[in-house]
């Protein structure tokens, strides 16, 4: 059946014109699914080369990853999800590696940050970790000895050899003498004493393991692991970079959810958009197909020769659609990692499986769509199908029909489904509307095109014989009409959702950030943490009412689908009440305090709690912790998901500082005489959450032009297939007396009526997701800036003018078919 034959061959050389369209789509479906492939498969594999831990052949570490068991099918599924923060090993198991037969020396080790401390102020921020370290960092010192109990030893710059230096620590405010000084900034401590200051005393970062001489890192690796019995895992090679904290895991989750969830549906858009395409072309064909069978082709030929077709074609045009393929992954993984998603050391794998993978996919769907569109010219006899090559069929067909009818009530009833809950419930249901809804209306595109053709003929029979013209064709033509209207529709409700879920999320953040935070001062410093002790020191400053410290960082809630899910939170040394409006629903944020927890009510109603019962949770690290809810709250989405007492995140977190400080009263003045910090207002600080928002806005606008901008071409290349194919129609209006004015408004009517119906159609559905999708999400209606909605119609109109009229043109000029 797959074999070549001479039909193929021919209608491949003689014709190339009726390949170019399906050519382009199957190079740019290849393309897509390739790109996506190629994020995907370096989120799978990406690894960094370590750089703390570069000098240390073996490194023990806790696992970064926090698992469970899901059951979302027949059989249970572990799915693992990165930690916010850094997991951590209990300090204990360093005496145990270091017991490990081959083990020279197993380190301890701990890094966090400390300022110095000149006067009452607090200067500028260095890394400090304990001098054992030194033994795989390399760090030497220039003058004087190594620390001792109460001692430092110091970066250049600092202090000299016998001085006294007091730091601001995680463990407050000490005084060290230096015992001596290195060429590279930082402080170190004693291995006790780093540990005593970190924060977490109980637990260290990691184990630097240093073996033996003539000891193979491998096999020492597999013996740490042998007698840690699943309390850490061992690590060699690049595998050593997980253990220097959570960024890896976190580009690599971000990856995966690029190239697997969003590379999932961009697939099936861009093999459902090169279906349609294939499936357009060998209908154009139809009357070659039906003179085939009169002079005594078979049906069984016929299907041969459109395999054969699609064998041809589809793996030259996979092949070259993996080369913009290619190009699309290296322009998105770099973006991503000048954003700061993606660390410097990660590179782009572009192994082979995406480009086989893309390959093989736009094969197979060139094959089934050519053989599924030919099944009815190959199967009626030679008189109906020469009948139906110069009359379209009506209806669209006894299977497409009632599927499309289940696909339109399937989304109809998710909508409802959505509508009626709230929350990430909410938005998870709504997310399936957009792809019923557009399987519906490629379903039942015929039934749409006479329904969208009878609603804008209307105007158009009074426009003139050119409107009236367009008029009867498209109503007579409904199955042409559909096949230019379904890439249409996709473009716009795809763009359209991915675009306005971000406006209305980013508004109704920036509104809940504007009224949540009532403030007066709001303190930071330029590099992050604020001093320890801070908010004492502000609230003695004349006029202050209230000073509170805030961390921002993140918590993993239980989730029956993903396993856990990532929730923003933060951390408040005090009652918050003075400084922010959280907008509580229920209970009183003045009872928080350790063991307690307040959390944003969408959150608390999917999860199905209320206040006064326990809420489990993993802590930034991973740990496990089931405080109780004191309050639920509404303004969630623009401050945070969750709220704990500052003293519950001690030893969870890398960084124990708190990265801002809101004021109540007091003058700015005043505050900003605390130390090297910047005091702004409530709106300066919506103003810099504002550019913390930018990589989720420039990520969806991204996803918003690579599916829109898709679906776009594949929307100009089949108007472009379907003008060419009419060029004996276009003739003979000009034989009967039309003039060429005439027929080209009479093409120019028909794009509009295409492409004003197609954004019509495309809004509603955008519209049906949206509403429950952003209610759920921020209990406010979405948000679509009319210029930018106005750009996207224009643009879709500019683009059908565009691709009906030229062609058009080109074919009036040609010789008469």
């Amino acid at each position: 059946m797959l074999r070549t034959n001479g039909l193929a061959r021919a209608a491949v050389r003689f014709k190339p014109s009726s390949f170019v369209g399906t050519f382009v789509a199957l190079l740019l479906a290849a393309a897509v699914v390739s790109g996506c492939g190629l994020l995907l498969q370096t989120g799978l594999t990406a690894t960094v080369p370590p750089t703390r831990y570069a000098g240390a052949p073996v490194v023990v570490a806790a696992d970064q990853q926090v698992r469970t068991v899901v059951h979302r099918g027949p059989e249970p599924e572990t799915e693992s999800t990165a930690v916010p923060d850094r997991a951590r090993l209990d300090a204990g198991l360093v005496r145990e590696a270091a017991a490990v037969p081959g083990t020279a020396r197993a380190i301890g080790d701990v890094s966090y940050p400390v300022r110095t401390v000149t006067g009452a102020r607090a200067a500028t921020a260095l890394p400090a970790s304990g001098w054992g370290s030194t033994a795989f960092t390399g760090v030497r010192t220039t003058a004087g000895t190594a620390p001792g109990p109460d001692e430092a030893v110091t970066g250049p710059g600092l202090a000299r050899v016998g001085e006294r230096l007091t730091l601001d620590t995680p463990a407050g405010r000490r005084t060290f003498t230096v015992s001596g000084t290195t060429a590279t900034p930082g402080v170190w401590f004693s291995d006790a004493r780093a540990l005593a200051l970190s924060g977490h005393p109980r637990t260290v970062d990691a184990i630097a393991v240093l073996p033996k001489t003539g000891t193979e890192p491998a096999a020492l690796a597999a013996r740490l692991d042998h007698a840690l019995r699943g309390k850490a895992e061992a690590h060699t090679g690049d595998d050593r970079s997980l253990a220097e904290g959570a960024a890896l895991p976190a580009a690599k989750e971000v990856l995966v959810g690029l190239g697997g969830s969003f590379g999932g549906t961009a697939t099936l858009v861009a093999v459902f958009t090169a279906a349609g395409t294939v499936a357009l072309s060998v209908g154009q064909r139809s009357r070659e197909f039906a003179l085939l069978r009169a002079i005594g082709a078979t049906p069984r030929q016929l299907r041969r020769s459109i395999a054969t077709e699609s064998l041809l074609l589809a793996p030259l045009a996979g092949a070259l659609g993996c080369l913009p393929g290619l190009a699309l992954a290296a322009w998105w993984f770099g973006q991503l990692q000048d954003r700061g998603a993606i660390p410097e050391g990660v590179r782009l794998d572009t192994g082979p499986l995406p480009f086989l993978a893309a390959v093989a996919a736009v094969v197979l769907t060139a094959l089934l769509a050519g053989l599924a569109a030919a099944r009815r010219p190959s199967r009626i006899p030679p008189g109906g199908a020469l009948a139906e090559a110069l009359v379209e069929r009506p209806g669209a067909g006894r299977v497409r029909t009632p599927l499309g009818l289940a696909a339109l009530a399937g989304g109809t009833a998710l909508a409802g489904v959505a509508a009626a809950q709230s929350g990430e419930d909410s938005a998870n249901a709504a997310s399936g509307v957009v792809m019923l809804f557009m399987l519906a209306v490629a379903l039942l595109g015929p039934w749409i095109a006479r329904i969208c053709a009878a609603a804008f003929g209307l105007p158009l029979r009074g426009s003139g014989a050119a409107g009236h013209l367009a008029a009867a064709n498209s109503r007579s033509n409904a199955r042409r009409l559909a096949s230019a209207l379904t890439p249409i529709v996709l473009a716009m409700s795809f763009a359209s959702t991915l675009v306005f879920l971000h406006t209305s999320t980013d508004r109704a953040t920036a509104h809940q950030q504007e009224a949540g935070v009532v403030a007066d001062h709001v303190v930071t410093t330029p590099d992050g943490p604020l001093p320890t002790d801070i908010p004492r020191r502000a609230a003695a400053v004349p006029g202050v009412t209230a000073a509170v410290a805030v961390q921002h960082t993140g918590v993993l809630l239980p989730d029956a689908d993903m396993g856990f899910r990532s929730a923003s939170a933060q951390a408040v040394s005090a009652d918050p009440t003075p400084v922010l409006d959280l907008d509580v629903r229920t209970g009183s944020l003045t009872a928080l305090r350790p063991g307690t927890v307040a959390l944003d009510a969408n959150l608390a109603d999917a999860a199905g709690v209320r206040t006064g019962e326990r809420f489990a949770l993993r802590l930034p690290d991973g740990t496990r912790a089931t405080p109780r809810v004191v309050a639920t709250y509404g303004r969630g989405l623009g401050l945070s998901e969750v709220t704990l007492p500052a003293a519950d995140l001690a030893g969870h977190v890398s960084s124990p500082y708190a990265d801002e400080l809101l004021v109540r009263g007091g003058r700015a003045a005043d505050l900003a005489a605390l130390g090297p910090v910047t005091v702004t207002d409530a709106a300066g600080r919506a103003a810099a959450r504002s550019r913390d928002r930018e990589l989720n806005a420039w990520a969806n606008t991204t996803m918003a032009a690579v599916l829109g901008g898709f679906a776009a071409i594949a929307a100009a290349n089949t108007l472009v297939m379907t003008v060419l194919d009419r060029r004996r129609e276009l003739h003979t209006l000009r034989l009967v007396g039309t003039t060429r004015r005439q027929v080209l408004r009479m093409i120019r009517w028909e794009s509009l009526l295409v492409t004003l119906a197609g954004t019509v159609l495309g809004s509603l559905i955008a519209l049906a997701t949206l509403v429950p999708m952003v209610y759920g999400l921020t209990g406010e209606a979405p948000y679509v800036p009319p210029l930018v909605y106005g750009s996207f119609a224009a643009a879709i109109v500019a683009l059908g003018l565009a691709a009906t009229g030229l062609p058009a043109r080109a074919a009036l000029r040609a010789p008469r078919p």
